[in-house]
C-alpha cells in the first residue's frame, strides 16, 4: 500500500505543475494533455513483460528495482525543458512504472485466498486516496517554496517525490518476502494451511478458466475485464488530472497550499469508499452489483458537477472521484478469481493495459471541449462513459464458486 501511496503520487503530481509549466516552460494545453497521456502509452507497452518477469525471478527483487527505477525518472522531471523533455520522461516514467501495479496483483493473490481479496485489495486501494491526500497538500507545500539552490519550487516537488520512491524501493527489497513459504514469521501449521487453499482455489480456477498464455489472449472475458478497465481509467484520470484544475476554479483561487489543502477533500471520502465497499461486497458476495451501481452513481454526479456551486460541485466531485477508485478493488475479484498459472500472470497485465484509459482521458477532453465549444464537453463525455461503463460491468458473469474448505 505504501508503495503504491508513492507510485500514485509520482504519476500524478504533474497536475500541480501543469499551470507552473505553461508560463515557465511553455507547455500548453494540448502539449500537457498529449505528454501526461503518454505515461500511459509506455505503461501498457511494458506490463506485459514485466509480469512475466516478476511470476520468474520474484515480487522482491523485481518490485524493488522497478521502484528505484521510476525515482530517478521522476526526479529527472525538474530538468524538463519544452515538449521534447516532457513527452519522453512520461513516456519513460511509464516504462518504468508499468510492472509495479500488475505486479502488486498477481502478488496479493499469492498470499491471500478469494474469499477475503476484495477486503485486501481494498486495503491496497487506500493507497490512491492516501497519496492524494497527503500528497496534494506536500505538492502545495513545496509549490511554495521559495528558490533555493538553483531550483524553482516545481523542481523540489519533483527531486523530493521522486527521492521518496528510490528509499522506498530500497526499503522492500530488504522487508517483502516472495510467497507465504518464504515468510519466517509465518509459523510452518499455517503456511501449510494457506497453501492447501491457495491450491485448491488455483485448481478451481483452472478447470474454469485459462491457465496458458495463449488461450487467454483469445478469452473474450479478459477482453470485456480489459475494456471494462480500460473505460474506469479514462473516468479515474480525467478526474485525477483535472482535480486541481477544478477545485482551483471552484474557488477562484491559484493551485498552491490552500487548493491542495482542499483538492484532499474528494480523497477522504475516496478513503472511507475504498475501505469501505470491498467489505460489504466480501461479506454479501455482490461485487458485480455493487460495482455496476458505483459506477452509475459516478457518473451522474459527473454529469452534475458542471452545473453546480461551489459547495455543491465540491460534494459531487467527491461522490463521483470516490466511486472511480473504490469501484477497482471490486474489478480486480473478477479476473482474479478466473485466471491461473501462467494466464494470471500474463492476463492481469494485459487487462492492465487498460490503463490507455489515462492516455484517452486527457485527449479525450481536450478534443470534446474545442470540437463542441465548451469547457464542460470533456466532462459529460467522460461521464457517460462511465454510465455506460456500469452496464459493462453488470453483464460480467459471476466467478467460479468459492471455496469454504
Amino acid at each position: 500500500m505504501l508503495m503504491y501511496v508513492v507510485s500514485f503520487l509520482d504519476r500524478s503530481n504533474i497536475g500541480f505543475v501543469k499551470q507552473v509549466l505553461e508560463r515557465s516552460e511553455g507547455i500548453s494545453e494540448a502539449v500537457y494533455a498529449l505528454g501526461a497521456g503518454l505515461f500511459f502509452v509506455g505503461y501498457s507497452l511494458c506490463g506485459f513483460p514485466s509480469n512475466l518477469i516478476l511470476h520468474k525471478v520474484g515480487a522482491k527483487k523485481w518490485l524493488a528495482i522497478l521502484m528505484v527505477g521510476w525515482g530517478a525518472i521522476s526526479m529527472a522531471t525538474m530538468f524538463v525543458r519544452g515538449p521534447a523533455s516532457f513527452y519522453f520522461l512520461r513516456f519513460l516514467l511509464g516504462v518504468l512504472e508499468a510492472g509495479f501495479f500488475p505486479g502488486a496483483i498477481l502478488y496479493l493473490t499469492y498470499w491471500f485466498p478469494n474469499g477475503i481479496r476484495g477486503r485486501i485489495l481494498g486495503l491496497f486501494y487506500l493507497g490512491v486516496p492516501l497519496a492524494l491526500i497527503f500528497g496534494g497538500p506536500l505538492s502545495g507545500l513545496l509549490l511554495e517554496m521559495p528558490p533555493f539552490l538553483g531550483l524553482q519550487s516545481w523542481q523540489w516537488m519533483f527531486l523530493v517525490e521522486g527521492f521518496m520512491a528510490v528509499v522506498l524501493g530500497l526499503f522492500a527489497f530488504w522487508y517483502l518476502d516472495d510467497r507465504p513459504s518464504n515468510a519466517s514469521w509465518l509459523p510452518a501449521e499455517e503456511k501449510q494451511a494457506l497453501a492447501n487453499r491457495l491450491t485448491l482455489e488455483e485448481e478451481e480456477r483452472s478447470s474454469a478458466g485459462p491457465t496458458k498464455l495463449l488461450p487467454m489472449f483469445r478469452d473474450r472475458r479478459v477482453m470485456h475485464f480489459l475494456l471494462i478497465y480500460a473505460l474506469i481509467q479514462t473516468s479515474t484520470y480525467g478526474a485525477v488530472f483535472y482535480l486541481p484544475a477544478e477545485i482551483s476554479a471552484l474557488m477562484h483561487r491559484p493551485v498552491g497550499i490552500e487548493v491542495g489543502l482542499v483538492s484532499a477533500i474528494p480523497w477522504i471520502c475516496t478513503l472511507a469508499a475504498v475501505y469501505l465497499l470491498p467489505h460489504v461486497a466480501d461479506k454479501f458476495r455482490r461485487h458485480r452489483q455493487l460495482a455496476s451501481l458505483t459506477l452509475l452513481i459516478s457518473g451522474c454526479a459527473s454529469f452534475a458537477f458542471p452545473a453546480c456551486g461551489a459547495g455543491m460541485g465540491l460534494v459531487m466531485l467527491s461522490l463521483a472521484v470516490a466511486g472511480f477508485i473504490a469501484v477497482q478493488p471490486l474489478f480486480w475479484t473478477f479476473p482474479t478469481g478466473y485466471l491461473a498459472d501462467r494466464a494470471a500472470a500474463g492476463g492481469i497485465a494485459v487487462i492492465g493495459m487498460g490503463n490507455l484509459g489515462g492516455f484517452l482521458a486527457p485527449n479525450l477532453k481536450v478534443w470534446a471541449d474545442q470540437h463542441f465549444g465548451s469547457q464542460h464537453a470533456g466532462l459529460y463525455l467522460l461521464a457517460a462513459l462511465t454510465v455506460l461503463n456500469a452496464g459493462l460491468i453488470a453483464l460480467v458473469r459471476s466467478r467460479p464458486a468459492q471455496s469454504t474448505t
